[in-house]
């Protein structure tokens, strides 16, 4: 039966897509279908950032503040160094993909082998590198004290470095009992339970040391957190002082305000699963690859189709990486 084809307006101009509507198949016209609504989908929750960065910005945490670790090199400053080879390592990964696809147009399945293979090590890499930043941001690395108000206060030494919790707070003059199943009502282990140092012992080891002062999540004319003097640092740690607060949850964050640790948890995490699941599909894809399933069907579309997936989770951590991280 032939296809009806229909005329519209006064030119005569025809439109019949068939089974390939704007020319692409069903698999490709469908996966831009779920790219538009998921890119929909990530706008809300950078738009849902970005107002709440802006309702509390006079004590939004400073990134580069935040992030400065850098595997095997503890205690060296390296502010969002690390962040920046992770996007560096997605967008590389993009780029062999593209080369991926370029092959199987050409049906080189030698050359499609190689450049998924890259892929997949790629998003490895980076999956191994964000499950590192998750685990020392919530690890931590200074630590603070939460005021009565759910304030965060950090310490600093009168040069303007941070100062860890544990190398000022004062050894305990009495011993501790030793959590345990028989004297818990909720048992956990012991070092997961009870804080390397106590809230009096941080109060002595502050008030011993003249060189510490306090900076509190508020800033400055010129963006900078403000830095208590002396007296006032001692007042605010006397009268405030409620928790010790090591690393961030979602409840507690000793960067600053939770809803960074909130927003931190949900986007990464939420990204980190579609980079997941792109790297699951491409091990797929690479499988038959190997076994020349798209070398009997004569099409490599499959390789295409999840290229357009994994290109939309990279283009996606572009806008995580500038909007989270840099602005």
């Amino acid at each position: 039966m032939e296809a009806t084809v229909v005329q519209t307006g006064t030119e005569g101009k025809t439109w019949g897509g068939g089974d390939s509507p704007l020319k692409a198949s069903y698999g490709k016209l469908m996966m831009w279908f779920f790219i538009v609504s998921d890119s929909l989908t990530f706008s809300g929750f950078l738009a849902a950032y970005g107002l709440s960065r802006f309702k509390f910005a006079d004590i939004w945490p400073i990134p580069d503040e935040v992030f400065t670790h850098f595997p095997f090199l503890h205690g060296v400053e390296a502010p969002m160094y690390y962040v920046a080879f992770m996007t560096f390592v997605l967008i590389f990964s993009s780029v062999t993909m593209v080369l991926a696809v370029d092959a199987g147009s050409k049906m080189q399945k030698g050359k499609v082998t190689f450049y998924l293979f890259l892929t997949i090590i790629g998003g490895f890499v980076f999956l191994s590198s964000q499950a590192w930043e998750w685990a020392t941001f919530i690890k931590g690395d200074y630590g603070a004290v939460e005021t009565k108000g759910g304030e965060i206060i950090q310490f600093l030494d009168k040069d303007g470095s941070r100062v860890a919790l544990d190398d000022f707070a004062a050894l305990a003059t009495t011993p501790r009992t030793e959590h345990t199943k028989e004297n818990g009502i909720w048992y956990k282990k012991e070092a997961e339970f009870y804080p390397e140092v106590s809230l009096d012992q941080v109060k002595a080891g502050f008030l011993a040391n003249d060189n510490l002062l306090i900076r509190i999540q508020q800033k400055d004319e010129n963006g900078n957190h403000i830095v208590l003097s002396r007296a006032e640092s001692i007042s605010k740690l006397e009268k405030d002082g409620q928790l010790i607060v090591k690393g961030a949850n979602l409840r507690h964050n000793e960067y600053g305000h939770p809803l960074f640790a909130d927003f931190f948890f949900f986007i990464t995490g939420f990204h980190g699963f579609h980079v997941s699941i792109g790297v699951l599909l491409n091990c797929i894809i690479f499988f038959n690859v190997l076994i020349g399933t798209y070398e009997r069907r004569g099409s490599y579309e499959m390789v295409e189709k999840v290229g357009l997936y994994w290109h939309f989770v990279d283009l996606v951590w572009v806008f995580v990486f500038t909007f989270f991280y840099l602005v």
